[in-house]
């Protein structure tokens, strides 16, 4: 089981002159999407038992996702308002003291032994307490698992800028797979080519960078050439889940073909990596064909055309 840790929340989406709101959350869209694809997946982090914390649990169940690690808390749900320009998504968070910010390193449970790969990111990398939770998880899992991180860097969220930054490299360094967008590379390393920064984060220790680029499509930097997959042509409503979405392709991928283990990792091939940049770049197109965090299931990539 592919377990993903880190937040959910409530995507307040424009409709007309007014909102609605939808469950989203980066490390929760991936969860969804992956069970969706009919990967075993789990999800940890804590529910609210507010109004908006009760939307967040059909979409896990209904998608078969194990949700015996969320633990429920009287706290409120994290906001997000989401401003639409071009179909780009940009938001506003409101989540100081919500139910997900407030879990602490003690408050994490023991993970069974049904747990083979970990997957981290999002604005739950950057306050503490949580922040520090889910450093300590990864510190825990990565000698029996490997572990991908999606940071979905939020300059706008970040309060201390320089935490933040020993925080993802700490992270980065235990990390087996990441996930960088143009603009994450840029924050990361400001100045540099994609490809000198991308060689940096290789020099910490991570095996493979999967790079997007929307619909430049998707590269991956590893030991080996570069590999590229060409995005899907298709009318967009909204990228809101899409990168979520591509992470959750990336890993069925890799999973299906046995290559997600701690003794896996260690031997990707070109082929394997590929197949992964593919089902990934294949999955985010049909996110972003409709509107919010809506990731496919997998007879709907079965029918999408090649």
């Amino acid at each position: 089981m592919i377990l993903c840790a880190g937040e959910s929340l409530i995507d307040m989406v424009p409709e007309g002159a007014s909102y609605r709101p939808m469950p989203g959350g980066a490390v929760y869209n991936t969860a969804i999407a992956l069970g969706r694809m009919g990967a075993p997946s789990g999800y940890l982090w804590p529910i609210s038992r507010d109004g908006f914390g009760e939307m967040l649990l059909p979409p896990l169940t209904g998608a078969g996702v194990d949700i015996s690690l969320c633990p429920r808390s009287d706290r409120l749900t994290t906001l997000a308002f989401v401003t639409l320009t071009g179909g780009e998504a940009r938001y506003a968070f409101y989540d100081e003291g919500s139910a997900g910010r407030m879990l602490r390193p003690e408050d994490l449970p023991e993970i069974p032994e049904t747990v083979t790969a970990l997957f981290i990111g999002g604005i739950s990398l950057v306050p503490d307490p949580c922040g520090a939770a889910i450093e300590a998880l990864v510190a825990r899992c990565r000698p029996r698992m490997p572990v991908m991180i999606d940071p979905n860097i939020r300059p706008f969220f970040i309060a201390d800028e320089a935490a933040y930054r020993a925080r993802l490299e700490r992270l980065l360094g235990m990390a087996d797979l990441v996930k960088l967008s143009g603009d994450d590379l840029e924050w990361l390393a400001p100045g540099a080519s994609t490809d000198e920064a991308a060689a940096a984060i290789l020099g910490k220790g991570p095996r493979v960078i999967f790079q997007t680029g929307g619909a430049r499509g998707a590269r991956a930097h590893w030991s080996g050439e570069t590999l590229a997959a060409s995005a899907v042509s298709v009318k967009v409503a909204d990228t809101i889940g899409a990168g979520d979405t591509f992470n959750a392709g990336v890993l069925a991928a890799l999973a299906r073909q046995g290559a997600l283990t701690r003794a896996g990792i260690g031997q990707l091939t070109a082929g394997t990596i590929l197949d992964a940049l593919t089902l990934g770049t294949r999955a985010a197109a049909i996110t972003v064909s409709r509107p919010g965090a809506d990731p496919p299931w997998a007879h709907e990539l079965t029918a999408l055309p090649a």
